[in-house]
């Protein structure tokens, strides 16, 4: 009887573990994925992963030095319809928001901005409504 309720309790908690992991955010395909969505001409510089661990994070930010006369691209791929309800908002040196990828209550799967003053720039991922709370982006540049 002891070997059953120990074969049993490993089967089950076997089970939660595998699908724990099948949860899990798989961030690097979609940033992968993202890179050759940018538009032509568009070179790429870097890719982001956003995973929101299950939705702990409510938004999800990096930084990135642009340059004044670049125009760049942020581009988003998620699972799900279009964006999965992922957004991205750029942010200039003093915090205004200058760009964001959603407009008009929409979702709009990439943003363009031409850069007119050379600074750190912020990209803030956030999620609007229910979503699974990751996705990959792209950023890429042209002159």
């Amino acid at each position: 009887m002891k070997n059953i309720v120990a074969i049993a309790s490993f089967v089950l908690l076997a089970s939660l573990t595998v699908s724990d992991v099948a949860a899990q955010c798989d961030s690097e395909t979609f940033s992968t994925a993202c890179i050759p969505k940018l538009a032509s001409g568009f070179n790429f510089l870097k890719s982001y992963k956003i995973d929101a661990e299950g939705g702990a994070k409510d938004k999800i930010e990096f930084s990135y030095v642009f340059t004044k006369g670049t125009q760049y691209m942020i581009n988003l791929c998620a699972g799900g319809q279009q964006t999965d309800g992922l957004v991205v908002s750029l942010f200039d040196a003093k915090r205004n928001k200058v760009a964001t990828s959603k407009v008009n209550g929409e979702f709009i799967t990439a943003i363009a901005y031409p850069c007119n003053a050379t600074g750190i720039y912020y990209i803030q991922y956030t999620f609007d409504g229910p979503s699974a709370k990751c996705g990959g982006s792209a950023l890429g540049f042209k002159r």
